[in-house]
């Protein structure tokens, strides 16, 4: 995962008419691989500053790289561009604001054999877009088994044992008003902030395969806005067949919180046991409203428990 790139061969074909990028030279190099989502404006390595020069960043020349381009003697300008681009592998450079590169931008971006480009969009604009677009691309990513559902706003990732009725559940909770975002496989990404974005696969998207019925169209039958296409992961419940269980050793006050490291993110994780009669649906809307509390900083075990230990204290 923290090999992770794309070529920009690969950003081009995927975003080079949203940007209205318009490659000048370098066709030659385009298979460069962009690794971070991070972008670096120049100007003080331009200038011959380059002790925190980011070489494995996208390269952004904006107004102000423009203008000091064109206000220093070509010479001088040349001989800075090509120590700061032999300092690492620049995967390319942008120059933004539809600006023509400079003569010395261009020649130095031959000399190292790295792509240029040019765009109208505004640097701001272009540097904003192309952050949110590369922190998705190379986001950490996994692919889990289970269901993944939003109830009362909270993002529930389904997982249990084979059969357990994963998506039978899922069934009942869109039955009462919550949204599906994926079922049977869910595509993970950790985001910036410790953040874990839950997606369907393109193929699966809005489909459900339940056992005895088949595959069914979710937005066919409940509407448009039954469904999603994403969501931040918040709880993990994992449904498990109480047959063969001890169910004395499950912890009944909820005071011993547990957690699933999903990509290096601690995931609250509620194990619960599945035996007939009981409404799996109901069990994880309390659930969700119960972590949305705690998320709010308030613990119901957590309080009864101060309560109680207050009684005993006065009991003495």
């Amino acid at each position: 995962m923290d090999n992770k790139y794309i070529t920009v061969k690969e950003f081009l074909k995927e975003k080079g008419d949203d940007f209205k990028l318009k490659l000048v030279v370098g066709k030659k190099y385009l298979d460069k691989k962009i690794t971070v989502s991070e972008v670096n404006r120049p100007g003080l390595s331009m200038a011959g500053f380059l002790d925190q020069f980011r070489a494995e960043r996208i390269q952004i020349i904006g107004k102000g790289e423009y203008f000091y381009c064109n206000s220093v003697p070509y010479k001088k300008i040349l001989k800075n561009l090509n120590q700061m681009f032999k300092k690492g592998d620049v995967p390319c450079v942008v120059v933004t604001g539809g600006f023509k590169p400079n003569r010395a931008v261009l020649d130095a971006v031959k000399k190292n054999n790295i792509p240029l480009f040019v765009t109208p969009f505004e640097s701001a604009t272009f540097v904003r877009e192309l952050t949110m677009y590369l922190d998705d691309r190379l986001a950490p990513a996994i692919t889990l088994h289970g269901v993944l559902v939003d109830v009362y706003g909270l993002g529930v990732l389904i997982q249990g044992d084979p059969g357990i009725g994963k998506s039978e559940c899922a069934i009942e909770l869109l039955k009462r008003g919550h949204i599906l975002i994926s079922d049977d496989v869910v595509e993970i990404k950790r985001r910036i902030g410790h953040i874990l974005i839950g997606t369907s696969p393109k193929i699966t998207k809005n489909f459900m395969e339940v056992r005895g019925i088949g595959i069914v169209d979710v937005e066919m039958l409940f509407g448009v806005g039954a469904i999603l296409p994403s969501s931040a992961i918040e709880l993990e419940v994992y449904l498990q067949s109480a047959v063969g269980l001890d169910l004395s050793k499950y912890d009944r006050t909820g005071l011993v919180e547990k957690t699933v490291n999903i990509l290096d993110i601690d995931l609250p994780l509620l194990n619960i046991p599945v035996t007939p009669g009981r409404n799996l649906a109901v069990l994880i809307e309390i659930a969700a409203l119960n972590q949305r509390l705690k998320n709010s900083g308030y613990f119901a075990a957590k309080k009864l428990n101060d309560i109680v230990n207050r009684e005993i204290k006065k009991q003495k």
